[in-house]
């Protein structure tokens, strides 16, 4: 048994019992990776990749160390009005990759399903609201999130408020991508405002929430700059630091920290070398668990993940004169809500940019708005002149295993792209 698992054990059976301990047990544990991260930092990953690991554990880590400040948000939920009342926002998405990491979800997948929450249901909400039951996750201050995207966030937020007795706020994000659109979502982020102004006793000053939003729409333009830039360049990764970025350039925009590590993407990736083997473009979450993908595309010069649809879901091109509006539009013009037909359209574009050779459309199970997709995007994507794989399986539980199958048809994949 290795470390990690035998790390896990212990915070699963520590969570039946002696919740409390299993949390500062998962904290320790983090902040030593932490440590790890910031000061023995793999030398394989380029510099900014190194920063990002640090910046995402630092994330996942601050809810456990101030419960108090803690805010559960939906991933694709502005988080400039949070972070500006000096909460620490975290998502379930995140959240749950890293209790996996830990080898410590398999228990908290059962206590979801034993107390009525379906197997279907995406697996890193299962995940999390197991560990919010089983007492490992603190209460937060309140509950923030939206419709966007995800279906699984109008059962998972308020199932949690209601167990944490939080106050909630819910952003309704209307399908239809207009400007009444963005003008209604604005004036439910001005009442999100208030909300939180209620929830911590303190005032939120428009003028600082710009100032955050102006640096959000500078990490967005510099981040497309880097997508560009790595079109005939040979940028060595993992699999992870794609997903990494998938977090933080949603629920850290507006923070030095994510503006930082944007700059330093960039600059690495002009000092990187010509072209080198295939590059694929990602299209929803990745499997960072699967030695199957693992095999094909971990630090591997001859096939790389150059973009992440997830990372690129929101669009700079709106105007940050009032950050209001400014959020509303990048939520009501985010690339994956609307029409099937938004989300494969940019994901050609993105994927054209990265000078991308193929495209995997990952089905992850659970999410019906993927899966339900996958054939339209297939035709769509291969018309655009881009080979698409379609690849089933979980980016959170492995224990839904077809390893076997997925290195099969990855492996057949790259070698049809040579």
């Amino acid at each position: 048994m290795s470390i990690i698992d035998t790390f896990g054990s212990y915070v699963s059976s520590l969570s039946d019992n002696h919740p409390k301990a299993a949390r500062t047990l998962l904290k320790t544990g983090w902040q030593l990776q932490g440590f790890k991260f910031s000061h023995f930092p793999d030398k394989r990953l380029i510099p900014s990749d190194r920063y990002l690991a640090s910046l995402m554990m630092d994330t996942m880590s601050a809810p456990l160390k101030s419960p108090e400040k803690s805010v559960i948000v939906s991933i694709f939920m502005p988080c400039e009005i949070i972070e500006e009342a000096g909460l620490v926002p975290y998502d379930v998405e995140g959240m749950s990759c890293y209790i996996s990491a830990s080898r410590a979800d398999k228990i908290f997948n059962i206590e979801a399903m034993d107390a009525g929450i379906p197997d279907t249901l995406c697996s890193y909400h299962r995940t999390f609201i197991g560990a919010a039951y089983k007492g490992l996750l603190p209460a937060p201050k309140f509950i923030a999130y939206t419709n966007l995207i995800c279906d699984a966030n109008m059962l998972t937020f308020k199932t949690l408020a209601d167990y944490y007795g939080v106050p909630s706020f819910y952003v309704e994000v209307p399908k239809d991508r207009s400007d009444a659109s963005v003008r209604l979502v604005a004036d439910e982020l001005r009442e999100m405002k208030s909300f939180v102004e209620k929830c911590t006793g303190q005032k939120i000053d428009d003028a600082a929430v710009g100032k955050r939003v102006e640096r959000s729409k500078r990490t967005l333009e510099l981040f497309a700059s880097a997508r560009k830039a790595r079109k005939n360049k040979c940028v060595i990764t993992d699999i992870v630091s794609p997903m990494y970025l998938a977090i933080t350039n949603n629920i850290l925009l507006g923070t030095k920290g994510e503006e930082n590590y944007v700059n330093m993407l960039l600059n690495d990736v002009r000092l990187a070398g010509p072209k080198k083997g295939k590059h694929i473009y990602w299209m929803h979450t990745i499997p960072y668990w699967s030695d199957a993908v693992k095999k094909s595309l971990w630090f591997n010069e001859n096939a790389q993940i150059v973009g992440d649809e997830l990372a690129d879901a929101i669009n700079p091109d709106f105007d940050s004169s009032d950050p209001y509006e400014a959020m509303a539009h990048r939520m009501v013009y985010n690339n994956i809500n609307g029409d099937a037909m938004n989300r494969i359209q940019a994901g050609i574009r993105h994927a054209k940019e990265t000078g991308a050779d193929g495209v995997v459309w990952f089905n992850h199970w659970g999410c019906k708005h993927t899966i339900g997709s996958s054939l339209l995007a297939k035709k769509e994507f291969e018309r655009a002149g881009l080979p698409l794989l379609i690849l089933d399986g979980d980016g959170c539980d492995r224990s839904h295993g077809g390893e076997g199958q997925t290195a099969t048809r990855l492996e057949a994949f790259l070698e049809m792209l040579d």
